[in-house]
């Protein structure tokens, strides 16, 4: 039963499905965009928002934090220098979703996932 379960599990183990989150986040805020299947796409986005509300504030627990949850030092720059002060005064909803199709291997709905 998934009785009070929140997270999709995405077919992968706690430790794989920790390690894709970081990486499709870096991914994100790196190049502010990409493209991936909807569970993936929905689970990112939970990922990544209290990520970019963390770095609104410029302070060295905050980046330590930010530190142990991205793997590349080169996210978390951006975040602390551009996104955070980029999205200051929004309070929320810095993902957006976007429905392009389905792939063709699978049939599995794609979306494409950007910085607003």
């Amino acid at each position: 039963m998934r009785h009070r379960l929140k997270s999709r599990q995405l077919g992968r183990t706690r430790e794989i499905r920790k390690s894709l989150l970081q990486n499709m986040a870096t991914s994100l805020i790196l190049h502010e965009g990409l493209v991936t299947s909807e569970g993936k796409a929905k689970e990112l986005r939970r990922y990544v928002e209290p990520l970019i509300t963390k770095s609104k504030v410029k302070s060295v627990p905050v980046i330590r934090q930010l530190q142990a949850e991205l793997p590349e030092e080169g996210a978390v720059r951006k975040l602390i220098s551009e996104l955070g002060p980029k999205y200051k005064d929004r309070p929320g909803g810095y993902v957006r979703l976007i429905k392009i199709g389905t792939r063709t291997g699978d049939g599995a709905r794609r979306i494409k996932v950007e910085l607003v």
